[in-house]
Parts: structure tokens; C-alpha cells; sequence
């Protein structure tokens, strides 16, 4: 007996079984119901989402032996003759199904042209050309569809399916005024999962949530590949549909491993980073899998540390979310994130994406290693003043950012201005946690002096961030205010305008005399950081 993929038998027949899509499905079914059908449309979206279905189903609806247009609920039968070609694909007169990617020149658009001018082959049947890969079409052929486009035989209907719709749009804009556009979305984790359930019962299979879950999570929102990764299982190994049986037959990194990789960073464990990559390279894991699994793990625990709860997440990944993310601050979370994403573009291009790996993870175990000098002069202040011998430098854990309106708990008895310049960065990360635009003004924006709780910022005048701190000095005030342990008022005022330069020679030396002389200045005043740079050996910097 002939097995039939599980993708192709389990394709929807009707509008109503398209998943996750509820606003095509109404759309699409209204449209036959009140006789309103379009002559032309385009779907776009993501791989396996249900486009080609979407465009069957229209094809069944308008020539189904068993109801009519302008009547009942536009849903097909699904069970006629008709329907059943259409559905299977299938050779017909008045559905062609094309690939524009195999068809796409001027004289298969001319071609196509011509053959939509003759009728259907019944008075109440319509003609439809449903077009795959419709980006694939060139300029010439665009512009050779569209006149029939703008002027349509009567009971003809154009259905475009694409995953790039803005080639569409820069080849020919034009024939996206002329057709009626739905965008399909992504399915997600848990829709998947509960078609996978279905479909298994269906089946007879015993399947096990947990490999069912993350079946959903690796299908990437599609449903066709969802269904052909789980037809692909149960033809793997014993037939049985366990988690094992997932990560071997799809060469998957298993949960356990993503939940070491946790504990070495929140160990802080540098030299554990290469034995740790040599286990990924022996078991045959692709190493560009292994960063989009990763920042599947980072993004579930982001939105675990945030209240939530992700989709789409197996047991076992949660229990070792949970064992490690005390650990991480979210701004540590975001802060990896944003590194990933960084190397995630190199290592598509590189021709060792290992290296790649291993500086992300090292980069990501040494994180927050650096001392800050405002926990340097606390812990002098608590010595009398000078420091005796260098300071611990083992890394504490990663400080968290305090609610809003809240502190840490973080004393900072007399805050200069010179500690806050060195503490400006970790204050524009705080500030990022919540608003990415504003961390950037804050950024370029200088401290300029710190009287009692008041902190004056300068910015340019004029600019987008003076204006944008004045909006958000709030937020400015909590991120300061969660690093220093007391309440901060924040003034926002902007830089005076810089004289010319002089000429290089001379501005070098007045700048570099100017220069030491300051740092002199700041030494003289703060005894504690001219003690700690003696005591330490230490450059002051500004």
C-alpha cells in the first residue's frame, strides 16, 4: 500500500481548517458567498503557512459540483469530483497550477495571457491560474500580464502565491493596485502542537507532548514542515515519536546541552568554553543550528525572567531554565541577544563558523568582568580611605536592575561626577532594558555635574536627544537612581557651542597641557581615587 505524506493528507480541504489564518479564511470565504470574488489576488507569507491550500480551496469553491457561488457559506464541499482534483492537484481544464520559477520569461507570461482569454468549460464554472513562486516573474512578464490585469476576461481569477512580496513590489509595483492582497502569519508553537495532536490520533501513533512541542518549535511556524519533520520521525528508528527520536532523526542538540551551556556562563567559566565546543563539533551538530537553538533558549528564558510564559518550550528546557536563570539579570539576557545576533550575521558568511562560536561564548562567560570604579572607592571608603592590597577581582553576579522606584540596595554615600562619567555606560544599558532609542541618547549625552541628588546632563543644542531626554528624564533618573542606592533628580541642559579649532600643532599641545592638568585637578579633590591610583598602580582617565 502506497504511503501518503502526511503534509499532502492532512492538507486543509476547506477554509475553515486553514490554521492560525482566520482573517484569510473569512476574507476569501465572504468573498464567494456574497458573489464578490476578485478577479486577481496575492497571497504572501512564509513557507508552508497554508498559501497554496488557500488558493486550492478558492479554486474548489468556485467550481464545486455541490453549492454555488453567491450561495450557502462559500466553503466547498471538498468531497465532489472537482473538488477532488483540485485538491489533489491534479490535471484540470479549468485550474492551472503554474511554477514561476520554472516559468517566468515573457513568452510563458504571453502565453499565459493568451490562454486566459478562452471561457471556462462550463457557464458556471471560472478558470483559475494559481502561480507559485510568483516573485520569480521578471520585469518583461510582469508588464505582459498587465493589461489582462487591468481589463479581465469575465469568470477568469489570478491567485499569486509568494514568500517576497516586495520583489514583486520593485519588479512591478503597478499590479499591486490591481489585486486583492492577504498576508498570511506564522503559525504559532501551540497551534502547531495541537494539529500535531490530531493528526496523531488520526494516525494511531503514540507521541509524546514533549517530542510534539518541539516538533512545533523547529517547524519555525510552518505547518507543512511541521507535519513532514513528524512524518519523518515515526519513519526513523523504532517508529515511536519520543524527544530521542526528534533529535536524532532532525540531528538536534539536546535540552541537557543548551542547560551546560547556562551553567558555564553563569559560572563564569572561560576555559570550560573549547571542551565544550569540541563535544558540539563531535556529535555531528551543525554549528549554524546550534546558534538558532541558542537563541531560541535565550529568548524563552527573556520572556521567563519577564513574567511569561514562552510557547513551544519541552519540559526538560524549562526545568533547566528555571535551575539557571537566577543567575542572569534581563539585561544580561539582551545584552547576550544582542551579541548572538551580531555573530549569528559573520557566521552565515564564515568559513569557520567554530571560531565564530567559541569568541560568542567567551565573550559571553566575560561578561561584566570589568571592576567598577564606583565598587572600588566603596570599598576603599570602608578600609579608611586607602587601599592596603588590590582588590578581589572575581566577578560578583551580574547587578540587577532595580524596579522603578525602587534601589538596589547599592550605597553610594558622595557621588562625584568623574564616578558617574565611568558609570554612564552601565547607566544607557539600564536605560536600554526598556527603551533601546533612548539608551542611544543617553549615550551621547555628557554628565557635566552632580550637586546633592541633582545630576546635570549636557546634550547638544537642538537635538533629538535633548528633546528626547526631557521627554523620558524619568526613566534617566530610576536607571541612575536603581545604580547609585538613592533617589537621583536628573537636569537636562544643553552643551555650550564648540569654539573653532585651533591650529593642529598648537590645539595638541594646549589640549594635552589642559588635559593633565585636569586629571591632576581630580586628584588633588578625591583623595580616595588619588589613593586607589597609587595604591593600584592605576591611569586615571577621563
Amino acid at each position: 500500500m502506497t504511503h501518503t505524506a502526511l503534509a499532502r493528507k492532512y492538507r486543509p480541504r476547506k477554509f475553515s481548517e486553514l490554521v492560525a489564518q482566520s482573517h484569510v479564511a473569512a476574507g476569501l470565504a465572504g468573498a464567494v458567498m456574497k458573489n464578490r470574488v476578485a478577479h486577481a489576488y496575492l497571497l504572501t507569507g512564509p513557507r508552508g503557512v497554508g498559501k497554496t491550500s488557500a488558493a486550492r480551496i478558492l479554486a474548489m469553491a468556485l467550481n464545486c459540483e455541490r453549492s454555488r457561488v453567491g450561495e450557502g457559506s462559500g466553503e466547498p464541499c471538498g468531497e465532489c469530483h472537482s473538488c477532488e482534483r483540485i485538491w489533489a492537484g491534479n490535471a484540470d481544464l479549468d485550474v492551472v497550477e503554474i511554477d514561476a520559477a520554472s516559468n517566468r520569461g515573457v513568452d510563458d507570461a504571453r502565453e499565459l495571457r493568451e490562454r486566459a482569454m478562452y471561457a471556462a468549460s462550463g457557464p458556471d464554472r471560472y478558470k483559475v491560474y494559481i502561480m507559485d513562486e510568483a516573485h520569480m516573474l521578471t520585469r518583461e512578464a510582469w508588464n505582459a500580464l498587465l493589461k489582462i490585469l487591468e481589463e479581465p476576461p469575465s469568470r477568469v481569477v489570478f491567485v499569486f502565491a509568494t514568500t517576497d512580496p516586495q520583489k514583486i513590489a520593485g519588479a512591478a509595483a503597478p499590479v499591486l493596485s490591481r489585486v486583492q492582497r492577504f498576508d498570511f502569519h506564522r503559525i504559532g508553537p501551540g497551534a502547531i502542537r495541537s494539529r500535531l495532536e490530531e493528526v496523531a490520533k488520526l494516525e494511531g501513533l503514540a507521541a509524546e507532548a514533549e517530542a510534539l512541542s518541539l516538533i512545533a518549535r523547529i517547524a519555525q511556524g510552518g505547518m507543512r514542515d511541521a507535519l513532514s519533520i513528524l512524518d519523518q520521525v515515526v519513519s526513523f528508528g523504532d517508529g515511536r515519536v519520543t524527544k530521542e527520536a526528534v533529535r536524532e532523526a532532525m540531528g538536534l542538540i539536546s535540552d541537557e546541552l543548551y542547560g551546560e551551556l547556562l551553567e558555564l556562563i553563569a559560572r563564569r567559566d572561560p576555559a570550560g568554553v573549547f571542551p565544550f565546543v569540541d563535544r558540539i563539533a563531535e556529535s555531528g551538530a551543525d554549528f549554524g543550528e546550534f546558534l538558532v537553538g541558542t537563541g531560541e533558549v535565550l529568548r524563552a528564558g527573556l520572556i521567563t525572567k519577564l513574567g511569561g510564559r514562552p510557547e513551544g518550550v519541552t519540559d526538560t528546557l524549562r526545568q533547566e531554565l528555571e535551575r539557571h536563570l537566577e543567575s542572569f539579570s534581563e539585561g544580561d539576557l539582551v545584552r547576550m541577544m544582542r551579541l548572538l545576533a551580531e555573530v549569528d550575521q559573520n557566521a552565515s558568511r564564515s568559513t569557520n563558523p567554530r571560531l565564530q562560536v567559541e569568541l560568542l561564548l567567551v565573550q559571553w562567560v566575560l561578561l561584566d568582568r570589568t571592576v567598577q570604579i564606583g565598587e572600588l572607592l566603596d570599598g576603599m571608603a570602608g578600609a579608611g580611605g586607602r587601599a592596603a592590597t588590590p582588590p578581589d577581582r572575581t566577578p560578583a553576579p551580574p547587578a540587577r536592575a532595580a524596579a522603578p522606584g525602587k534601589t538596589t540596595g547599592r550605597a553610594v554615600k558622595h557621588l562625584e561626577v568623574g564616578d558617574l562619567k565611568k558609570e554612564w555606560e552601565q547607566v544607557a544599558q539600564v536605560v536600554g532594558q526598556d527603551k533601546m532609542m533612548l539608551r542611544e541618547a543617553v549615550l551621547r549625552a555628557v554628565p557635566l555635574e552632580v550637586s546633592g541628588d541633582v545630576v546635570t546632563i549636557g546634550v547638544q543644542p537642538g537635538s533629538i536627544e535633548e528633546e528626547g531626554l526631557e521627554r523620558e528624564r524619568a526613566t534617566v533618573e530610576r536607571a541612575i537612581s536603581s545604580l547609585v542606592g538613592h533617589r537621583i533628580q536628573v537636569e537636562v541642559r544643553a552643551l555650550p557651542q564648540q569654539p573653532p579649532e585651533e591650529p593642529a600643532g598648537k590645539g595638541r599641545l594646549n589640549k594635552a597641557k589642559d588635559r593633565e592638568e585636569r586629571l591632576r585637578s581630580y586628584r588633588a579633590q578625591d583623595k580616595a581615587l588619588d589613593a586607589a591610583a597609587d595604591a593600584l598602580d592605576l591611569e586615571v582617565i577621563e
